[in-house]
């Protein structure tokens, strides 16, 4: 299709380009043109993308209606390609506690920066510290609340809520390991303050006994589960309470958290809407009160998404911070285990439990020194920079918009934090450019079991998907790379200025499940462009990014407020999330579907 070739952008020489106030950059919002489609329509859609011919022109002409062609593509680009994000440290501005040691210490050591009591608000989620404290107060024991969790649970599969939490749980296994904890709390010898606390896996990550399914069909039949990922290993070493597989969008292949295998997870904040993608069953335990925290795996938002919607905290550390062994390997330079706990603290000490290299084996990369913020003060590190692009910032719906702008304000009034504008050059590149990478990723892990697959196991919406990640051509792949390191340049002089970067999270709040996406899922490009605009530098870039709720819609669903950090400097990304909770936690409301499992 020569005649029909775009002309490709010429980018200019990054220093060249100004990422000041006054910049004259343009700012390009998400040119996508595609209608929702759900039922019999998404299955037409997905018929015509693989037949061979038709198919082919389609994709030809989706890329080139979307400005793959002309921004990524055919794109005229100065800098080499930058494969992994993988920083050299810099140094960071606290270090009061810093460990290489094992998860037990690295969560006794973060335990020690944060302080045990916590003023009553009118609606707050238990938390790590409080399950500990029942627990040896003898108020209640580990057993009793799986108990209460497995009746909960049950309760939530009933017609009536349909919730769709996990996709695996075993009773009898999560009450062996509630049996042992209960046991170590009578000799006295809990494990950690992680010990008989219910934490859920994202079913991305490998957790004994149950399959991996990756939200498929057949995931678990071509591979195996035969041990722990190692962030699992250090949560039972810690003691914690592994309940189950939660669940997650097909392949982690899209943002609301609606699966046609395993039925869609809902948003406890209100169960007609969605709980958000790909974690989806993760942030919706911990909003549900089920678990203080739960893990995920966020390679485009997957994290922070479905934290924000479902108004929860969502933290996702640096590349590399995490081993990603037994993880299913869909995007390996973009993606990350994560973490969604109720508070700043919780999400605090699950990072201290799986931070750090694969026990099994001396990583070949030597990691920065893990650090722990002290959180024992509401007095705040001052003269914190925020650097916001306002064109960017303000490309959400207005609520939100009006929402976090006010949170801003409450972080100036109260700590004197200054907010800078600044200007973030080709964000509509980067997250084309990311796209590419992580759809070609993604065929390219599993491209040999795809082959042999019958397509009737995979959901429509899914094989859209996989059918626009197998047409990215090498020179695509190698193109998205070169942005990388071009967007990689342009955020370490806006971190040279800055301390952290400040967006929503989402571009708008969780959205009605349709009565159509029971079978086949959706495709809503629109509403998950949206959803994905402030996610892209975390992952493309390997960077920390934590979202954090700062208040509600006029429907009462969660808004979320993200800081994107600096390379490694997750402790001070930390105190400045803690710091805007200390201002927003009163205000938290409690969702229409939550479970006490700690009442009298």
């Amino acid at each position: 299709m020569g005649f029909l070739k775009t002309k490709g952008e010429i980018y200019k020489a990054v220093e060249d380009v100004d990422v000041g106030p006054n910049s004259n950059q343009f700012y390009l919002t998400a040119n996508v043109k595609a209608p929702r489609m759900a039922g019999f329509l998404v299955k037409v859609f997905a018929w015509l993308l693989e037949t061979p011919i038709f198919g082919s022109i389609m994709l030809y002409f989706l890329k080139r209606n979307n400005l793959i062609h002309k921004l990524v593509t055919f794109a005229e680009l100065q800098e080499s390609p930058l494969y992994v994000p993988l920083h050299y440290y810099e140094g960071g501005k606290e270090e009061e506690n810093q460990s290489g040691a094992s998860p037990r210490e690295q969560v006794r050591q973060a335990l020690g920066c944060m302080v045990a009591p916590k003023p009553l608000y009118s609606f707050s989620r238990w938390t790590i510290l409080d399950y500990s404290t029942a627990y040896n107060s003898k108020l209640i024991t580990p057993t009793k609340v799986m108990e209460r969790f497995l009746s909960a649970v049950e309760h939530s599969s009933t017609p009536s809520m349909q919730m769709s939490f996990f996709i695996n749980f075993d009773a009898h296994d999560i009450l062996r390991q509630a049996a042992q904890s209960t046991h170590r709390y009578q000799q006295g010898e809990a494990l950690s303050v992680l010990d008989g606390v219910p934490i859920g896996i994202k079913d991305e990550i490998d957790c004994m006994p149950y399959p991996t399914t990756g939200g498929t069909k057949w995931m678990h039949k071509v591979r195996k589960c035969k041990d722990d990922a190692e962030c699992v290993k250090r949560l039972r070493s810690c003691g914690a309470i592994l309940v189950g597989k939660t669940n997650m969008h097909e392949l982690g292949a899209g943002t609301s958290g609606i699966n046609p295998h395993h039925g869609t997870t809902r948003n406890p904040y209100n169960i007609g809407r969605i709980a958000g993608g790909s974690s989806s069953g993760s942030a919706a335990v911990v909003a549900a009160g089920l678990c203080p925290a739960a893990l995920g795996v966020d390679g485009g938002g997957s994290v922070r998404m479905p934290a924000a919607l479902c108004g929860v905290v969502g933290f996702k550390p640096s590349f590399g911070r995490v081993s990603h062994s037994g993880v299913l390997p869909l995007n390996w330079t973009v993606g990350m285990v994560g973490i969604l706990a109720g508070t700043v603290e919780d999400a605090l000490l699950v990072y201290a439990a799986i931070s750090g290299p694969n026990s099994s084996h001396h990583s070949q990369t030597a990691l920065p020194t893990l650090c722990f913020p002290m959180l024992k003060s509401p007095k705040p590190i001052p003269n914190i920079r925020l650097a916001k692009y306002g064109e960017w910032f303000n490309d959400c719906n207005e609520e939100i918009r009006v929402c976090c702008s006010r949170a801003l304000e409450k972080l100036h009034d109260n700590y004197g934090w200054e907010t800078i504008e600044v200007t973030i050059p080709e964000i509509e590149v980067m997250r084309l450019a990311h796209y590419v990478s992580i759809g070609s990723e993604c065929t390219t892990s599993i491209g040999r079991e795809l082959e042999k697959l019958n397509k009737d196991e995979v959901g429509w919406d899914a094989r859209v998907a996989l059918s626009v990640y197998g047409s990215f051509s090498s020179q695509e792949y190698l193109n998205a790379q070169r942005i990388r390191n071009r967007q990689l340049q342009f955020h370490k002089r806006i971190f040279s200025m800055a301390d952290v970067i400040v967006t929503p999270t989402t571009g708008v709040t969780a959205y009605t499940i349709g009565n159509d996406t029971r079978h086949t899922g959706e495709l809503d490009y629109i509403n998950g462009a949206a959803l994905v605009r402030y996610q892209i530098a975390g992952n493309f870039l390997g960077l920390p990014a934590i979202t954090i709720p700062v208040g509600y819609d006029n429907s009462h669903l969660p808004i979320g407020l993200q800081f994107i950090g600096k390379p490694w400097d997750e402790s001070l990304l930390i105190h400045i999330a803690f710091s805007m909770q200390a201002l927003c936690i009163s205000q938290y409301k409690n969702p229409e579907v939550f479970w006490d499992l700690l009442a009298n």
